[in-house]
Order: C-alpha cells, then sequence, then structure tokens
C-alpha cells in the first residue's frame, strides 16, 4: 500500500511533464503552419487566434482597456478577456486546434479548385465570376463572412459587370455563395481608421460607391439577381436597378440604415418609392424593417419567389431558357425600358452619395456604429 500510494503522484507527474511538452511543441508548429495560411480566415478567427495566443504566452488578460473609438485593440482586448481564467495549456491546445482546421479546410478548398469550373474568369479572390450558356454569373464568394462586402469585393464586382457588358454572353446573374446571399456593407470597412483620416475615409468611401451603382445604372444586358438567401443594405438597395430579382422563400430583405445612422443609397430613396409605394418604402428605409420573401414580392421589389427546395434548379432551367433569346433583341429592348430614367438615377446616385459622405463623418454614425461593435463582441 505505502510502495502504490508513492507511485501514482510520480506517474501522474511524468504524465503531465509529457503532456505539456506536446502541447507546446504543437503551439509552436501551429505558429508556423499559420503563417502558410494563404487565405485570410476573417476577422472573427484572427481575434480567436490573437485572444488564444496572448493567453497562452502571458494568462489571462492583464491589459488596461482600450478606449471606445480604438476600435480594433478594443476588440483584440474584448476577445482575450472573454477567455478568462482558462489555462495557459487549454490555451495552447485550442490555439493548435483552430490553425488546425483552418489548414485542413484550405487544403480541401485547394483540391476543389485544382479542377477549375468551365468558363471561370481569373483574378477574382471576393467572387466566382464564370461565363456558361451565353450567362455570365457573378457569385458573392465570402461565406464565412456572410458574404460582406469589403473595398475589395466592390472593386471586383465593378470588374465584374465591366467584363459582362463587353463580352458575349447574353444575361448576367449575380448571386451568393453559402446560406447568405449578401449581408450587406463588411462594417471592418470603418475600422482601422485614425481620426484624422476619417474625412478621406468618408470620401474615397464615396467615390467607390457612386462608381458601383453607377455600373449597375449603366449595365447594358439584362440583369437578374438571384437571391438565395438573406440579403441586407446595399446588395438590397441595388436590387431596383436589376431587371428581374428571383428569390428564395427562406430570403429576407432588409436595410438597417437609420439603425446605424447612415442613409439610403443604391437610388433607393428613388426606386423604392416607385416600386412599393411611399410608405412602404419608408417602413423598409427609414424605420429598418425587414421583409420576408413574401413581402418583397407582394411589394413588387421581387418578381417570383421559389421553394428554397427546388429554388436552383427552377431559376437557372429558366435563366438558361431567357439566355437562348436574341443577345442584341434583349439589349435594345432594356436600354428602352431603362434609357428614359439613366440621367436621373446618376443625380440620384450623387446626391445619396454626398449625403452619406456627410452621415458617415457625424458623431450619431459613429457612435452607431461602436454600439454595434460592441453589442457584437457579446453574442
Amino acid at each position: 500500500r505505502p510502495t502504490q500510494a508513492a507511485c501514482i503522484p510520480v506517474i501522474h507527474l511524468h504524465m503531465t511533464a509529457a503532456t505539456m511538452q506536446v502541447s507546446q511543441e504543437d503551439f509552436q508548429k501551429a505558429q508556423e503552419q499559420l503563417k502558410l495560411l494563404k487565405k485570410d480566415p476573417g476577422n472573427e478567427t484572427k481575434l480567436k487566434l490573437y485572444a488564444l495566443f496572448k493567453q497562452a504566452t502571458e494568462g489571462p488578460c492583464n491589459a488596461p482597456k482600450p478606449g471606445m473609438l480604438d476600435f480594433v485593440k478594443k476588440a483584440k482586448w474584448d476577445a482575450w478577456n472573454s477567455l478568462g481564467n482558462l489555462s495557459q495549456d487549454n490555451a495552447r491546445q485550442k490555439y493548435a486546434e483552430l490553425v488546425s482546421s483552418l489548414v485542413s479546410a484550405e487544403s480541401a478548398g485547394q483540391k476543389k479548385e485544382a479542377s477549375p469550373e468551365e468558363g471561370r474568369h481569373d483574378g477574382y479572390e471576393t467572387l466566382i465570376v464564370t461565363t456558361k450558356n451565353n450567362i455570365t454569373k457573378i457569385m458573392f464568394n465570402r461565406p464565412d463572412r456572410k458574404n460582406a462586402i469589403n473595398h475589395q469585393m466592390y472593386r471586383e464586382i465593378i470588374k465584374a459587370l465591366e467584363e459582362a457588358g463587353k463580352n458575349d454572353s447574353t444575361i448576367a446573374v449575380i448571386t451568393g455563395n453559402g446560406d447568405y446571399y449578401s449581408s450587406g456593407n463588411d462594417l471592418n470597412n470603418f475600422v482601422n481608421v485614425q481620426p484624422g483620416e476619417m474625412e478621406k475615409m468618408a470620401k474615397d468611401g464615396a467615390v467607390l460607391l457612386k462608381d458601383f451603382v453607377g455600373h449597375f445604372i449603366d449595365f447594358p444586358k439584362p440583369l437578374i439577381a438571384v437571391v438565395n438567401g438573406p440579403a441586407i443594405g446595399i446588395c438590397v438597395t441595388v436590387l431596383g436597378l436589376c431587371d428581374l430579382v428571383y428569390a428564395s422563400d427562406r430570403a429576407t430583405f432588409h436595410s438597417p440604415f437609420s439603425q446605424l445612422g447612415q442613409s439610403p443609397e443604391g437610388c433607393s430613396s428613388y426606386l423604392f418609392p416607385k416600386i412599393m409605394g411611399l410608405a412602404k418604402a419608408s417602413e423598409m428605409l427609414l424605420f429598418n424593417k425587414k421583409l420576408t420573401a413574401a413581402e418583397a414580392c407582394a411589394q413588387g421589389l421581387v418578381t417570383e419567389v421559389f421553394p428554397d427546395s427546388s429554388f436552383q434548379k427552377e431559376v437557372w432551367a429558366r435563366l438558361e431558357a431567357y439566355a437562348s433569346l436574341p443577345k442584341n433583341s434583349l439589349a435594345v429592348s432594356k436600354q428602352l425600358l431603362r434609357s428614359m430614367e439613366k440621367e436621373k438615377l446618376h443625380a440620384v446616385n450623387s446626391r445619396e452619395c454626398e449625403v452619406l459622405t456627410e452621415r458617415w463623418l457625424s458623431d450619431e454614425c459613429i457612435n452607431a456604429i461602436v454600439s454595434f461593435f460592441q453589442k457584437k463582441s457579446k453574442l
């Protein structure tokens, strides 16, 4: 008995030391693997990695809390602080597991990309652009970020619309990859901005937005939105500039401008009252009402709603039939339908961007975005 009792702690200590050694090796290996990742894992994952690294190397959060307007430092502090008293061993283990999952996911993605889709266009990171059967498909491809539109994605959509407008396709289709159509503006567009750079950020953002919406106004062919899931913000407002909008019955439509201290864009301040009437447009654009697909269809924003189970099959069969129609006839007819209002739409776009520039620089907007990030960090 005494001999057995003496042996138990020795064995326990030996096993603990071995486990710690393996954990430290895995931790160091994970740091090297992380450097080799080619794809940005997204801000939420990067915050988790940062927090676990700090917890693994320094223990529980011991840094002073940053100021409210220092979005980046505050997000990092919140992530680290949320780990509480998690042990350094467990933090190392969780860090290694998270990196391992990222490496596996990227490896699987690379294998999938090894056999490229027919007609795929090169030169895009945030989109998948293909041309097949006389259809150019522009697919938002940031599913891990709910297809939120960052600055790079804005520029790539502009480029894709320019190419689609000039190539031999008959129609162009915009859709989303994954569960979301698009969650709208990536609010990380507003972080990492120093107080002295706010005015430049607002002006540059307005120039980019005006160019983006202008490409929808001027697009020369039939442009069809295939809304596969929830749609928010800018990707909702430009639907009024599309020629058809097909939606899954699980899609929703939300433009929470006043909630974020902002104002309408995408020519929605002009087109939405024309499409759905002033009262219904006001519910959406002023009071943040979220519409179901059925409601959006009843109010004229959506052309037709399909059951989610058969959505892709039914819609794409119809689109392929449309794409077999005479190309030049469709383009000329679209110009007749749209040309009378082009000048008006460009004027509306310019005015909306001017107002948004003012909103982005307002305390009200900044406070609303800070509040949004605070709520998000508590989820």
